[in-house]
């Protein structure tokens, strides 16, 4: 699955557009990276970019943006009301799909020591990054901000972690480092400013003192009244929303806001969101109203509706959800061409796509056809009494089907590490044993590809058996071909990872590998015999 980090750079620049332009520019030029927000504002003198990336080009992005902010902004010329210290003020790196808070660690680390190398400019660490618990925080790094700076770096104690100690007048210094999401959100109150704000400290993590803090943590917030909207606003930023999810501080408003004989009238997310912070959210609710919803686009829905959030603006998902913004640069050229065209390809005279490809695009197939099975059985009023079944096997084999699909296009790609190994240079001692190493990790890469498959086809088993069981009658022979497909993807998968081992040098490896394969593939044969016993009878 692709890896994807957002980056949130802050400028000192909010009133020049054509300095803006020019960053938005480098930004975008910049090959897997997608601009997604740019919001200058002329009273704080700064403009907030949100781009997002894989892990290699989102250094590339912030690299280009910094690039340009060195030739065109002048801290000794900068005023406005936001607090800041550099030109490129603050430069955060945050996890959004399929990557860890350590990668994006590193991220910031090595953005650091490129961008100081080449531009002579000094980094602090910050949140996540910070090699100092007194770093860790924004605000205590920026205390004094740009006028303090050059007295503050004859401290030992605050020497830059990157690039020169000394006082750099023109740009002054930058924070990076990594944090987790932070989502900018506002509940809507058919009220007065003073009542949002009442709810606001009543639930944000400070509350209104030490002495009487909050209920929600990581939360910061405030009430104002929204000219524009007519409404008032408890507006906040939940600094983590695995910790307060967006939901839970939706239903909290409410709460406060009934105790207060006031209405909510919906909410809003300003900027862009992560899919799961939605999901998160329609979970609840499916929960909460015992729902039975398994694709996504209705779950997105689903969420969209309970929590308002075409109130005041229409939430278009794929504008809103950075994994949907992105989504066009998915990289699945095999999975997303037409059925003929993956056949041709195929059929092609060279070695990939091959039996890989073939054997994950046969077990999605296979699953698919056990959810359709289930599907056709499920609202049906004469299966009524075995729809606690169908909604068992739904979810599982819609899911598996899905995840499957990708696999098509991994299993070609697995062999581009071991092939980078092959291509390395092997003149001396040390060069062939960095090849070697190079191509056995190569090998490992191309063996996990496999291995996925069959993982993800064997926990699709159990449900084709509900299906085979209780599903519709008429469509037996669907489910047929697809327990048979399904087994058939296992095996074709199950000799992928056969004739890749033949090259492993690590016997430790091979042979545990060789026996988790084994037990998947002997319970593809026992399974799908289990399904077509129960058919055939």
């Amino acid at each position: 699955m692709k890896k994807i980090i957002e980056c949130v750079p802050n400028f000192s620049e909010g009133r020049n557009p054509e300095v803006i332009e020019a960053i938005s520019a480098a930004i975008s030029s910049v090959a897997g990276c997608t601009l997604v927000d740019v919001d200058p504002g002329r009273s704080t003198h700064r403009t907030v970019y949100t781009f997002v990336g894989d892990p290699e080009s989102i250094v590339e992005g912030a690299l280009a943006a910094a690039r340009v902010a060195k030739a065109t902004i002048d801290m000794r010329k900068h005023k406005g009301e936001h607090p800041r210290f550099g030109a490129m003020d603050v430069c955060p790196f945050v996890p959004v799909a399929n990557v860890t808070m350590d990668e994006c660690v590193e991220v910031s680390k090595r953005f650091a020591e490129r961008a100081s190398a080449e531009l002579g400019i000094p980094f602090y660490l910050y949140e996540e990054s910070a090699e100092h618990e007194y770093r860790r925080k924004l605000p205590d790094l920026r205390e004094g901000e740009y006028e303090g700076l050059a007295e503050r770096l004859k401290d030992p104690r605050w020497k830059p972690d990157y690039g020169p100690e000394n006082f750099v007048p023109e740009w002054g210094i930058t924070a990076t480092g990594a944090r987790k999401f932070l989502i900018a959100y506002n509940v809507n109150i058919i009220g007065t400013s003073n009542q949002a704000h009442r709810i606001a400290l009543n639930l944000r993590e400070a509350g209104r003192s030490p002495e009487e803090p909050g209920r929600l943590k990581d939360v910061k917030g405030m009430g104002w009244y929204v000219d524009e909207y007519n409404v008032a606003q408890v507006t906040v930023n939940l600094n983590d929303f695995q910790v307060t999810p967006i939901h839970v501080l939706f239903e909290e408003v409410k709460k406060e806001a009934a105790a207060l004989q006031v209405a909510v009238a919906g909410s809003e997310i300003v900027g862009v969101v992560p899919r799961e912070a939605i999901l998160m959210a329609a979970e609840y609710y499916i929960e909460k109203e015992n729902l039975f919803i398994y694709e996504e686009e209705q779950k997105i829905r689903l969420a969209v509706e309970r929590l308002g959030l075409n109130s005041v603006a229409p939430f278009k998902p794929k504008e809103k959800i950075i994994e949907y913004i992105v989504a066009g640069e998915r990289d699945e050229p095999l999975a997303s061409l037409t059925l003929r065209g993956f056949i041709e390809e195929v059929a092609a005279r060279t070695s990939a796509p091959g039996g890989g490809s073939a054997s994950a695009a046969i077990a999605a197939i296979g699953a698919g056809l056990g959810a359709m099975v289930a599907k056709l059985t499920w609202g049906v009023r004469k299966f009524d009494a075995v729809q606690s079944h169908m909604k068992e096997a739904i979810p599982v084999l819609h899911e598996v089907s899905q995840q499957l699909i990708p696999m098509i296009d991994a299993d070609t790609s697995a062999f581009n590490e071991y092939m980078e190994g092959l291509r390395m240079p092997k003149s001396t001692e040390k060069e062939r044993e960095a090849r070697k190493a190079k191509m056995q990790a190569g090998l490992k890469t191309a063996i996990q590809v496999p291995l996925t498959t069959m993982r993800l086809g064997d926990k699709a088993w159990d449900a084709l058996i509900v299906v085979a069981q209780y599903g519709n009658p008429a469509s037996r022979s669907d489910s047929q071909v697809g327990a048979k497909s399904l087994e058939t993807g296992i095996w074709g998968a199950y000799q992928n990872v056969l004739i890749n081992l033949e090259g492993i040098k690590d016997s430790a490896y091979r042979d545990e590998i060789l026996s988790e394969a084994d037990v998947l593939m002997s319970r593809a044969r026992t399974k799908c015999a289990e399904v077509l016993k129960i058919l055939g009878e």
